[in-house]
């Protein structure tokens, strides 16, 4: 026979809607959906498009580190990649001088696109927090980290 005895919540709630989880997963889902729609446009998925905007702050990245930095598996990033590579908006190099990563970056084609597909980005960025006053904005970054920290420790 089951268990049915009450699990305590971690915080006061009265349904699922108002758990903090449930919460970010919504704003997670809005935030990927409006992404997926404008960089369409663009020719470019999520996990393209945080490629290039690594690529283009570190240039030389590994795939593992972009797979880390865009939150895929090594070989989702080697199919995201890929597609990047037959589109000409990144180079690897075919071999290193020191270990086994070889280095990507963006080509000038992608750097073009990411400049056009960023704007639509920030303009969706932008949207979501334009009715968070300044003064809690940066609070709402730092408890985005805390709780982030608290869950990969």
């Amino acid at each position: 026979m089951e268990d049915r005895a009450p699990v305590p919540a971690p915080h006061p709630a009265r349904d699922v809607t108002e758990h903090v989880g449930y919460r970010l997963k919504k704003a997670s889902a809005a935030l990927r959906g409006a992404m997926d729609k404008a960089l369409r446009d663009h020719g470019l998925t999520v996990p393209q498009y945080s490629c290039l905007e690594l690529l283009d702050e570190r240039p030389g990245l590994s795939n593992a580190d972009l797979a880390r930095g865009t939150f895929v598996t090594r070989q989702s990033a080697n199919v995201v990649l890929r597609g990047l590579k037959e589109a000409g908006l990144i180079t690897q190099a075919t071999s290193t001088d020191h270990g086994r990563a070889l280095p990507v970056h963006l080509t000038a084609a992608g750097q073009r696109r990411l400049r056009a597909a960023r704007g639509a980005v920030y303009a969706i960025e932008e949207r979501m927090i334009e009715n968070i006053p300044a003064r809690r904005l940066a609070a709402l970054l730092a408890d985005l980290d805390t709780m982030t920290a608290a869950l990969e420790a």
